[in-house]
């Protein structure tokens, strides 16, 4: 029977995890928004009746997503 071996633990279970990053600490977050973003942050601009921003970074796109969420009660 083969000895076994220990698997390194994996990096998303950790609280830790890059997942809950801050965007503005991400390498791309002065970047571009991206489509996905864009096309998302527009639907929630409009159902928030708040002007959009095609200018907006990736970092604060993300950012803004996550406060028109708040305010229509979309996403989380």
């Amino acid at each position: 029977m083969a000895a076994e071996t220990e698997l390194p633990d994996n990096p998303k279970t950790h609280p830790t995890s890059n997942a809950e990053k801050d965007p503005h600490d991400w390498t791309t977050g002065a970047e571009p928004m991206t489509g996905a973003q864009a096309s998302y942050l527009k639907t929630l601009s409009e159902e928030a009746h708040e002007d959009f921003d095609p200018e907006l970074s990736k970092a604060d796109a993300s950012l803004r997503i996550d406060e028109l969420q708040k305010a229509t009660g979309r996403g989380r």
